[in-house]
């Protein structure tokens, strides 16, 4: 089982005492995006990611400062550099030695500067979005940059896993990044709904922390197969398969 996230724009810089790190697998694709932003002005950079006067110069900056080898203390594991909603609610800060373990072969994070990244991959601040109509000079978005570049890397950690059950846990904007249609298993999505009267629906805010804690709940239990998923019962949502297809799981709740 492999669960796939999106990154956040929010980041931390704190690197947690005694956590080992690894280094991200595409570090020279990283590399040449970095240098390809660096030839942008300040302006055309705020313009092209359409940022206020204040983030656009700390993206600005941040690529300024970016290193392929960054030196102790500039990097952070990318499970703690992201700091949205998502990674709050996985709260790995109390994560055990093995549940890190865990975490290290079964959880990929889809980045638009990194390819794809294991939580312990440790990364510089920066920011890049998927959706950017941006590629560094290879096609149009960075979309036809990445190409098939993810779902090979995906395909190869289910393969070494010896598994082929894809958990989604991902938004729209970053698992088109790694071409379903590309990967070698089943695509599992769990989606989370709010009920209201008789009605179902997809709350933005909701969605994301339920995302963090559907991941915490299969690393902390080691989930192997995707009949644990439906145990998760995290604040108050309960698996329904009536509303459930055979690749979408719809887990619902009470509006809170």
């Amino acid at each position: 089982m492999l669960i796939l996230l999106s990154p956040t724009k929010k980041l931390g810089t704190e690197h947690p005492a005694g956590l080992p790190c690894t280094g991200p697998s595409f570090k020279k694709e990283a590399n040449r995006l970095v240098r390809g932003l660096r030839q942008l002005s300040s302006t055309q950079l705020g313009s092209l990611m359409n940022l206020s006067d204040s983030l656009e110069k700390l993206t600005y900056d941040r690529l300024q400062s970016w290193s392929p080898n960054p030196k102790i203390g500039q990097a952070v594991p990318s499970l703690f550099a992201y700091q949205g909603e998502v990674f709050s609610k996985m709260n790995p800060a109390d994560f055990s030695e093995s549940e890190f373990d865990f975490s290290q072969k079964h959880l990929r994070i889809v980045s638009g500067l990194y390819g794809l990244l294991r939580p312990l991959d440790s990364i510089m601040p920066y920011r890049l979005e998927m959706g950017l109509p941006w590629s560094c000079g290879k096609g149009n978005s960075l979309y036809e940059f990445w190409g098939e570049r993810i779902a090979n890397a995906v395909n190869s950690q289910l393969a070494c896993q010896g598994d082929d059950i894809v958990v989604n846990l991902a938004s729209n904007e970053y698992i088109k990044a790694v071409q379903p249609n590309k990967i070698a298993g089943q695509i599992l999505t769990p989606i989370f709904k709010e009920k209201k009267g008789e009605k179902f629906r997809v709350v933005s805010f909701c969605a994301k922390r339920a995302r963090g804690l559907m991941s915490r709940f299969i690393i902390k239990n080691k989930a192997k197969v995707p009949e644990e998923l439906k145990g998760f019962r995290e604040d108050g949502y309960r698996f329904q398969p009536k509303l459930s297809s055979e690749k979408d799981w719809v887990f619902t709740r009470p509006t809170p």
